[in-house]
């Protein structure tokens, strides 16, 4: 009985803790950002290379047992994801200013 009670005392001051914590600050949600950002990266490549390795072995299947048919149904290509590129590179030197509180240049005048 006192295990319990000492468990569900631990789990009110957590839960009591939590409530209490300020909201995440703009760096912090930009480095979460970036975390979702790479682990939904990391997935496509792991699905690109689960794809090229399932297309290997049906290419070895048709070509020792399958008496040299083809696969009978056609599937989509695999898309190659390329190489991870932060989102925050990209777009840094054009927020920059915006962000140093800086005014955005001025529109070249039209001529006409």
């Amino acid at each position: 009985m006192k295990k319990y009670l000492l468990v569900l005392s631990v789990l009110a001051i957590s839960f009591g803790a939590a409530a209490k914590l300020p909201a995440l600050s703009e760096e912090a949600k930009a480095k979460a950002a970036e975390a979702a950002a790479k682990t939904a990266h990391g997935n496509k490549v792991a699905d690109y290379q689960l794809c090229k390795s399932r297309e290997k072995v049906a290419a070895h299947y048709y070509k020792t047992n399958g008496k040299g048919k083809a696969a009978p149904t056609a599937t989509p290509a695999c898309v190659d994801p390329g190489a991870y590129k932060p989102a925050e590179t990209a777009a840094a030197p054009a927020a920059a200013p915006a962000a140093a509180g800086a005014k955005p240049a001025a529109a070249p005048a039209k001529k006409g």
